[in-house]
């Protein structure tokens, strides 16, 4: 078989089996996170980000490539989160843009537009690293523009760029050296490969394998539940519960694990609630107002997979064409004045997203590891803090590129500071200053946020060597401004040997941030030793409430 020429409805029908492919394996690739730490979400990151482009799609399936490669970069673009997805959707965006205005494209042009897509993402990068996703996507797009001519069929040029695509992955760890000392790929580019393996497949009218779930499929109870839950509503405003979320938990001991218990305990965060289970995963569906809450629950019990979180009041706004008839209670509402600032921060934990708002914080996005807001998720909230100048702080560094991308697509005056921590965050918005401009407020923020120093304390998700620790599943581990400085079976000597590491002559201030997973007993511990062996520390402490950390630093 050979096909000389692509149209909107053949590679509408590549980017479906691409991202059915992505959604399979994402387990795999969140596995191949170098770090021990419970955040490997790029495979999650990457298929939610590809599922949304993939959405997108389906709903303008047409002859004309150049429009189906705009849905896939609307929806990409919305839809992406992390820093694994952004860059997926400015691979696509590239490449969307290149076959703008063309009906059908050919194996030269494919192989152009693969091209263009890489030095879009590349400019998108600050500081770009080879040994990820971006020198798989660039390897494999330059490989393919060298040999187009000599491949007139697209199903021969595609096996050329998965072949090189693949090549390119196994170098990866001769470029990054963490990656060689953990022994594996790059997460982000085996990403990519399984999206250009979908497209292969397509191609060549073959249907790659589902999810290797052995779970049992909930597809059908699922559909009676929003048959059920969601008909039911006559208007947007009425859905109680407005997030559909799925998600699968692969048990690993953490805790004693009871169907009924699980089921009794989720109950409590929303309606429409179905879990199966086996002796190895649960999968969950349910509607609730706070997922993020349905998703820490879900992590006491081992590492999250397969997670989807949908919007029912916009799905059920674009179904019944809301979105173009204002309802009765708007139009009746006068239109509030936009206020001269808005503030947009992210968060992980009710506490903590409660001191945002004590100092200055308009909006929090519920958020940060293993759950990155999308870019449509920024948006919304720049939108909802009704201002003509918005800055955003993401708190996180998976979450900057994101956040930049809302910036861009934003109509009002947006501006982002790089905030990686909860630290540098809440330091940045105490230097705000509502009479300055945005760029000022920018250098002045930045500025403050390098004077706070970020500890934080989690546990080892799984065995691994990395620099120089020998670290067991289990363990907890001290990270000093992102770095890991070490580890022990022993949550509270773990917290004050990361401390006695970071406190110095010039620290004045400690502030602690207490997690779900610490106690009072704990706290007191600590602060008790910091008052005796650092008097003249002040020690503040909040009740911080985030997941995964169990406690988070702030040293000034």
């Amino acid at each position: 078989m050979s096909i000389n020429v692509l149209d909107g409805k053949r590679f509408a029908e590549m980017v479906i089996q691409g991202a059915n492919h992505l959604a399979a394996n994402a387990k795999y690739v969140d596995a191949l996170n170098v770090f021990p730490v419970p955040d490997g979400d790029t495979g999650t990151n990457m298929n939610l980000s590809m599922t949304s482009g993939a959405k997108e799609v389906k709903n303008n399936v047409q002859e004309h490539i150049g429009k189906v490669g705009s849905a896939l970069a609307k929806g990409l673009l919305m839809g992406a989160r992390g820093n694994s997805g952004v860059i997926l959707s400015q691979l696509f965006r590239g490449f969307a843009k290149a076959i703008e205005s063309k009906p059908t494209v050919n194996s030269v042009e494919f192989a152009a537009a693969l091209n263009a897509g890489v030095e879009t993402a590349y400019k998108a990068v600050m500081k770009p690293v080879e040994g990820t996703i971006l020198t798989v996507a660039k390897d494999a797009a330059k490989h393919a523009v060298a040999v187009a001519k000599n491949h007139e069929s697209l199903i021969g040029l595609m096996e050329e760029v998965l072949k090189e695509a693949k090549a390119s992955l196994n170098r990866t760890p001769d470029l990054l050296p963490v990656l060689k000392e953990v022994g594996v790929v790059d997460s982000g580019g085996q990403g990519l490969v399984f999206v250009y393996e979908g497209f292969l497949a397509e191609l060549k009218g073959e249907k790659l394998p589902d999810s290797p779930s052995a779970m049992p499929n909930m597809n059908e109870l699922v559909s009676a539940e929003h048959h059920k839950s969601v008909q039911s509503h006559m208007n947007t405003e009425d859905i109680e519960f407005g997030y559909c979320t799925e998600f699968m938990v692969r048990l690993e001991g953490k805790e004693a694990f009871s169907e009924e218990n699980f089921r009794l305990d989720l109950s409590k965060y929303g309606d429409s609630l179905l879990v199966i289970s086996d002796e190895e995963v649960v999968k969950v569906h349910i509607h609730s107002e706070q997922p993020g809450e349905v998703l820490s629950y879900g992590q006491r019990y081992g590492n999250l997979i397969n997670m989807k979180i949908e919007n029912m009041r916009q799905q059920h706004t674009d179904i019944v064409g809301e979105s173009s008839t204002p309802l009765r209670t708007q139009a009746s509402e006068p239109k509030k004045e936009k206020r001269e600032y808005g503030i947009v921060a992210v968060s992980m934990g009710s506490g903590i997203a409660e001191l945002f708002r004590s100092i200055g914080a308009n909006a929090v996005i519920e958020g940060g590891q293993t759950m990155n807001p999308s870019t449509e998720d920024i948006v919304k909230a720049i939108k909802e803090v009704n201002a003509r100048k918005v800055i955003i702080l993401p708190n996180n560094k998976n979450i900057i590129m994101a956040a930049e991308q809302a910036a861009e697509v934003a109509e009002e005056e947006v501006v982002v500071i790089p905030s990686k921590t909860v630290p540098q965050g809440m330091t940045a918005l105490l230097s705000f200053n509502p009479s300055a401009e945005p760029g000022d407020n920018k250098e002045a923020m930045t500025e403050a946020m390098q004077h706070v120093k970020t500890g934080q304390l989690t546990y080892a998700v799984r065995d691994t060597s990395i620099d120089g620790l020998e670290i067991s599943t289990g363990d907890f581990m001290g990270l000093a401004d992102g770095k890991i400085v070490l580890k022990d079976p022993d949550k509270v000597k773990a917290a004050k040997d990361l401390l006695e590491q970071m406190l110095d002559e010039d620290s004045e201030i400690l502030t602690i941030l207490k997690g779900e997973d610490a106690s009072d007993e704990d706290v007191d511990s600590i602060v008790e030793f910091v008052e005796s062996k650092y008097g003249d520390v002040e020690v503040e402490v909040h009740n911080g409430e985030q997941p995964l950390y169990a406690f988070i630093f702030a040293i000034e």
